[in-house]
């Protein structure tokens, strides 16, 4: 299987991103954050870096904003790693994934045990 080079330079964003907020950054508002998926566009001109935190929603969206007032910081540093021509443009966004997988795990739980499996009807 081949493969594009944006995954290759997602890959990468994504290890040092990770590594970049495992040091910490000076920002009060970002939190113990978990970099769950990152998609580079084809041109390689933009990443979308999808992140999930523990917490309400005013902390997903302080954390959302701390990310994204430090995402020049974070590009410079990305810059000295990917050593390309141009640096793409970071995006964050909170991932909404899990949380519709947990619901939608909840709904089938729900369904199982209102539904005991026995379709014959007890006469």
């Amino acid at each position: 299987m081949k493969h594009k080079r944006s995954d290759k330079v997602a890959e990468t964003i994504h290890t040092t991103i990770s590594t970049i907020l495992s040091r910490g950054l000076n920002d009060p508002r970002i939190g113990f954050v978990t970099i769950t998926e990152v998609e580079v566009t084809d041109d390689l001109h933009l990443a979308r870096i999808f992140f999930t935190v523990i917490g309400d929603e005013a902390a997903k969206k302080s954390t959302e904003a701390g990310l994204n007032s430090a995402a020049r910081f974070i590009r410079h540093e990305l810059g000295k790693v990917l050593k390309m021509r141009y640096t793409p443009d970071i995006l964050f966004k909170y991932d909404h994934s899990q949380e519709y997988g947990q619901r939608i795990d909840c709904l089938l739980r729900e369904v199982g045990t209102s539904n005991d499996g026995n379709d014959t009807e007890d006469n």
